[in-house]
């Protein structure tokens, strides 16, 4: 691996494969603060009606790796963990070749579409490797800006509503977001008219045409933010599901520096070729 490759944050291709030996080391992002750093740590309240900052996954960054799938619902193979597929759900969920879970192939066979830097898009962006994220607001709207692969999102929240998925033009990667506030401390925000070519997790989960994605922001504390998903998908999905749960997040100082993360499709090609096709006996 290139030097350059190593300081300025692994590809996207490297970021799936290397995401679960970062979650078993437990390594430290340089300068983030977690709350095992402040065991005696008495936060104060929160203030209204306030996302703003640069936010770190509170437990440390393995805590929303997700390498193997959605954190309530990774794809173990146990009863508990078995999503409420429809027939349809089920049959998009078997066309999906991922490269992690039990139903793994080898990486040069993945129809994953993310690894050759086609955008991952909502919500997988945060149901697979959630790392800092800086959240601004402005009157109108509430944005949020990701480290992993540098992309950003945009939350209406000028009261329009979001269109109709029939009247909606066309499918975005990162879908049309509109939100409120619940009350002085809960924003929810829901997303339509995402691009069916995107995979909800790392392990394939689909979605259709018709999904909806719920995202909730609860304002613990003055260093707290809880973040919930649920998906609800009647197409794919029998019932909604809860992909995750309050996954607390730590604020950072003001002045941290949040570390490049970028997909490479030249990269992605020379890990391709020396490693992955190799791996899978693929002939040159």
């Amino acid at each position: 691996m290139s030097h350059r490759l190593s300081l300025t944050g692994l590809t996207a291709a490297a970021i799936v494969f290397f995401s679960v030996i970062a979650l078993a080391q437990a390594v430290r992002v340089p300068g983030a603060q977690y709350d095992s750093d402040f065991p005696n740590e008495k936060p104060g309240p929160a203030p209204r009606r306030d996302l703003t900052g640069i936010w770190e996954p509170a437990r440390g960054p393995g805590d929303a790796i997700q390498a193997t799938g959605a954190k309530q619902y990774p794809d173990t193979g146990r009863p508990e963990h078995a999503l409420p597929f429809t027939p349809e759900g089920l049959k998009a969920n078997l066309a999906n070749k991922p490269a992690w879970g039990p139903r793994m192939v080898p990486s040069a066979l993945s129809n994953d579409p993310q690894p050759t830097c086609e955008p991952q898009g909502w919500p997988r962006i945060i149901l697979h490797n959630y790392r800092t994220v800086q959240i601004l607001q402005t009157p109108k709207q509430v944005l949020i800006l990701y480290q992993f692969n540098r992309k950003w999102r945009n939350i209406w929240a000028d009261g329009r509503a979001n269109p109709k998925v029939d009247d909606v033009l066309e499918p975005r990667f990162w879908g049309y977001s509109t939100g409120r506030w619940m009350d002085d401390y809960t924003f929810v925000a829901e997303s339509v008219g995402m691009d069916e070519r995107t995979w909800l997790d790392n392990v394939g989960r689909p979605h259709s045409w018709e999904a909806r994605v719920e995202e909730r922001y609860f304002r613990r504390d003055d260093r707290h933010i809880d973040v919930t998903i649920t998906i609800n998908d009647p197409t794919y999905y029998s019932k909604p599901w809860v992909a995750l749960d309050r996954l607390p997040l730590r604020l950072q100082q003001d002045s941290f520096d949040i570390r490049e993360m970028e997909c490479s499709p030249s990269e992605f090609a020379r890990y391709t070729k020396e490693f992955a096709e190799p791996a899978a006996g693929v002939e040159k």
